[in-house]
């Protein structure tokens, strides 16, 4: 199965969920008041956020009395082209500027962020860069293990401490290595969690001001992991990373069984931080570039559908 066909799939739940009911809504009926109350409720509850949904409602109202939107494929077009409208152009995961290229890999306990990681620097060794991960969680030994299991499996090199020591000197070791190697990219991953009196958020911005202290103008990437199936949930954690220490991207994972694939018009609209990895299986190669016109066509089918 390709990948655009793996994510068509990861998106049957929501497509049935959205296009489903929005078929049932406008199929055969006149547009009316009533119609666009109902086609809002299904455009909230299928997590799209309520700035999204509100832009998305006054344009078709626009729309309708213009008589540009009459029916369920006119709906169905216009649907299409809001959402590339809301997500805009495709702004892939890039390595970028001086090397070493850091990126600071943050998100909460459970979302994915090691296998985001370790799926990252298998793509990154195989496209042919020198890439070493810095395990800064350090609070979780399991963290610790797994990503000297995935460094082993995609080439990359590791630098870690004991358990228990200091997120932040893992992270400006690292970044050392990679100058004095000659790697291209460093890869940080962070505790989702502490067990100690320090806040996280506090932790985290402690780790970002070492880094820059390493190497001046680096974390070149901020990436913030969430899980989609938490639907809204990935959204306040979002604008909670976002204003403790600025996220450059995003990189949405389990896309493979979600109902709730309807947050990155929330993220992208409420936000303006642009999704750029996906998460759509458990295997290694599972791990992609976020295209907004292939996943709008996942989500909501082509014309021709």
């Amino acid at each position: 199965m390709g990948l655009f066909d793996r994510l068509k799939e990861g998106l049957t739940k929501t497509r049935r969920g959205l296009m489903g009911r929005v078929e049932d809504v406008f199929k055969g009926r006149k547009i009316d008041d009533q119609a666009i109350d109902e086609f809002e409720e299904i455009l909230i509850t299928s997590d799209l956020g309520m700035e999204a949904t509100m832009t998305i409602i006054d344009d078709l109202r626009q729309k309708v009395q213009t008589g540009t939107v009459r029916d369920y494929g006119s709906v169905k077009a216009f649907l299409r082209e809001e959402m590339l409208g809301i997500l805009g152009l495709p702004q892939p995961f890039a390595v970028y500027e001086e090397r070493p290229f850091v990126v600071l890999t943050v998100g909460v306990n459970g979302v994915g962020k090691t296998t985001t990681i370790g799926k990252l620097a298998s793509r990154l060794v195989n496209e042919g860069y020198g890439v070493v991960i810095a395990a800064s969680d350090t609070f979780r030994a399991a963290a610790i293990e797994q990503l000297e299991i995935w460094a082993e499996r995609s080439g990359a090199q590791l630098v870690k401490h004991q358990s228990g020591s200091d997120p932040a000197a893992v992270a400006f070791d690292a970044v050392e290595a990679a100058r004095a190697r000659g790697l291209d990219v460093v890869i940080v991953d962070t505790a989702g969690r502490l067990h100690t009196k320090t806040p996280l958020m506090e932790e985290l911005k402690k780790v970002r001001r070492v880094i820059e202290k390493a190497m001046p103008g680096a974390p070149q990437e901020t990436l913030l992991v969430v899980d989609a199936t938490t639907g809204q949930n990935a959204l306040r954690q979002a604008k909670m990373f976002n204003d403790a220490i600025g996220i450059t991207g995003i990189a949405l994972t389990k896309l493979d069984g979600t109902a709730k694939g309807g947050i990155v018009f929330a993220i992208k609209k409420e936000l303006d931080i642009p999704v750029r990895l996906i998460g759509v299986g458990e295997g290694v190669d599972d791990l992609r570039d976020f295209i907004p016109e292939e996943f709008v066509e996942a989500l909501i089918g082509n014309e021709s559908d």
